[in-house]
C-alpha cells in the first residue's frame, strides 16, 4: 500500500537540481545587463556591480527559468529571447523556480531566500516588442534575498535547502 504523503512535506521536498545557465549584472538604471562567467554575492549589497547593489534586501537577485524564456518565444513566435532583455540576473534550468516560494535553496555556495515573484514590468513590451509584457505575465521568475554570500558561477547547482523543523 502507498505511503500518505501531506502537502507540507510535499512543499519541503524537491528532489529536482537545476543549474545556472546565464548570470547578468547592469552597472547602472537602463543600461543592458552585461553578461558575466561569475559574481560575488554579499549579504548587505547583493550582486556586486550590479546597481541594485545594498537598495532592497527583498530584491538582491532575481532569477527566472530557462524553461519560461523558451515558453516567452513561443508565445511571442521568436526563435528565443535574449536573457538580458529581460532584466534579470540569473538563468536557471532543470527546477521550478515557484517551488521555491518561501523557501531557502543555494546556488553554488551562495544561499537565497525567495521573497516573491518577479513581476514583468512595461520595459518588456520594449525589449521582446508587441505582446512581450503579456508574454512574460506568469512567466517572470522570482526575487530572493541573500543569506550566505559567496560566488555564484555559470554551472553551479540550484538545490532546495532542507527546511529547519523549528521554523
Amino acid at each position: 500500500m502507498a505511503r500518505t504523503v501531506n502537502i507540507k512535506e510535499l512543499i519541503n521536498t524537491l528532489p529536482q537540481v537545476g543549474e545556472v545557465s546565464w548570470i547578468g549584472v547592469r552597472p547602472g538604471k537602463r543600461m543592458e545587463l552585461q553578461q558575466v562567467n561569475e559574481v560575488e554575492v554579499s549579504v548587505e549589497e547583493g550582486l556586486r556591480g550590479d546597481h541594485y547593489v545594498g537598495r532592497s534586501k527583498k530584491r538582491q537577485v532575481t532569477l527566472i527559468q530557462q524553461e519560461h524564456l523558451d515558453a516567452v518565444a513561443t508565445l511571442l513566435s521568436h526563435d528565443g529571447i535574449d536573457p538580458a532583455l529581460t532584466r534579470r540576473n540569473i538563468v536557471v534550468s532543470g527546477i521550478n523556480l515557484l517551488a521555491l516560494q518561501d523557501q531557502r535553496f543555494r546556488i553554488g555556495e551562495v544561499v537565497l531566500e525567495t521573497t516573491g515573484h518577479c513581476y514583468p514590468c512595461s520595459r518588456m513590451e520594449e525589449n521582446l516588442g508587441p505582446g512581450g509584457y503579456n508574454a512574460m505575465r506568469g512567466h517572470g521568475g522570482i526575487n530572493a534575498r541573500v543569506i550566505v554570500g559567496g560566488v555564484i558561477k555559470k554551472g553551479d547547482a540550484v538545490a532546495l535547502l532542507p527546511r529547519d523543523p523549528e521554523l
